[in-house]
């Protein structure tokens, strides 16, 4: 290939405009994921901000982002780390700390020990779990999870009051008789949720439902999926609505923010490296979106470039034998060549917890982007951790 620039414009690298020690992110062999820390630090703000105005509490939830390169640097806006498992429990304790929350829909009886000695509050999702860990979990701080039967999610698959929904007590009767064994709850029935409205009337729904509960807890968790840091949501209005709800019953409130942590702030890096016209333009490039942004496949949901304008149009494609392993069709200002670069954009959320061997594609890298711009490579995966990974 050619000299080649960096063409901000479209997200591909196409000709020389920066010497490469300008642009050091050129230098790292693709597929890596590149967090940037300057965006990172945008989300942080907002988060440190709606904690000051609203008093509650931010809890970053592993389930979604558990690259622990960032978290000195995410320590110091958030107060700690809740846990899908005994796995991100001991990750958040030891990489994290301040703050552990452990929750999980189930507990083996081999783990419960451990996470019991990696946290400062259980959450257990039902009262058989609760009553059945009694004993193990008392010198803790206890909770439960509730399912007021409402959620903002559109996706059935996400739905946790979907029909017959194992995530959490419906019944405020059954729940009355074990709160002499708990001190607060947890309520995660947001998804993606960007319209404030919705999240208050929901809530609303919730103390309907649950407030005999409410006012008997010290403190309750309102979980995930609200996107309090998506561009023109209404923070302060927002904040006032998490203040008056921990005022009302007493509580202190905690947010479990995930992709609200680290939207925008992550681009998957990736190379092309073959084009074909078959009816449309197609790029081959050197990641897979079933290996690498799996959630866009589960969900059936397009990759994001910037700006996505101009006259070509490209399907920019995996390279795993996966037919549909597709990232989406974008506009592009120029013809693309084999040994472009793309930027894949918002891609940390659900991606690096859930990256994997599939066809035994090369695993991405994982680099940062410090604030003064330099770019350090953080993880690098080899032949050895995809041989080790099996049998």
């Amino acid at each position: 290939m050619g000299p080649t620039r960096w063409a901000p414009a479209t997200g591909a690298l196409i000709g020389l405009q920066h010497p490469l020690h300008e642009r050091p992110e050129l230098m790292i062999q693709t597929p890596y994921y590149l967090i940037d820390k300057s965006k990172l630090l945008l989300n942080m703000e907002k988060i440190a901000r709606l904690r000051e105005l609203s008093g509650a509490k931010a809890l970053l939830a592993l389930k979604c982002f558990a690259t622990w390169g960032v978290f000195d640097f995410m320590r110091d806006y958030m107060d700690g780390t809740t846990s899908s498992s005994l796995n991100e429990v001991r990750l958040g304790h030891e990489r994290f700390g301040k703050e552990t929350h452990a929750y999980s829909v189930a507990y083996a009886d081999y783990e419960i020990d451990e996470v019991v000695s990696h946290a400062d509050k259980i959450i257990f999702n039902s009262i058989g779990q609760l009553q059945r860990f009694d004993r193990q979990s008392s010198g803790i701080v206890r909770g439960l999870r509730l399912n007021p039967g409402v959620s903002s999610s559109s996706f059935d698959l996400a739905d946790p009051a979907r029909p017959f929904s194992r995530l959490g007590e419906w019944d405020v009767k059954k729940v009355e008789p074990v709160m002499d064994m708990i001190s607060g709850f947890m309520i995660h029935n947001n998804c993606e949720n960007g319209d404030f409205d919705l999240f208050d009337r929901m809530l609303g729904a919730i103390e309907e439902k649950f407030a005999p509960l409410l006012r008997k807890a010290e403190w309750v968790s309102l979980g995930g999926g609200i996107h309090f840091t998506g561009e023109n949501y209404p923070l302060e209005q927002f904040a006032e609505r998490l203040k008056r709800f921990a005022g009302e019953y007493g509580v202190q409130v905690y947010l479990e923010p995930g992709e609200a942590s680290i939207t925008r702030s992550t681009t998957l890096e990736v190379t092309v490296l073959d084009t074909l016209f078959n009816g449309k333009n197609l790029a081959i490039v050197d990641s897979s979106i079933e290996a690498h942004m799996l959630d866009l496949l589960i969900y059936r949901e397009s990759a994001k470039l910037t700006p996505n304008k101009g006259p070509h149009r490209w399907m920019i494609c995996g390279k795993s034998c996966l037919a549909g392993d597709i990232f989406g069709e974008f506009d592009f200002e120029n013809e693309i060549k084999v040994g472009d670069r793309i930027s894949i954009q918002d891609a940390a959320g659900y991606t690096m917890v859930k990256k994997n061997w599939f066809n035994g594609v090369k695993m991405p890298a994982i680099a940062i982007r410090e604030l003064d711009g330099s770019i350090r490579t953080v993880r690098d995966f080899t032949y050895a951790d995809y041989e080790q990974s099996l049998s």
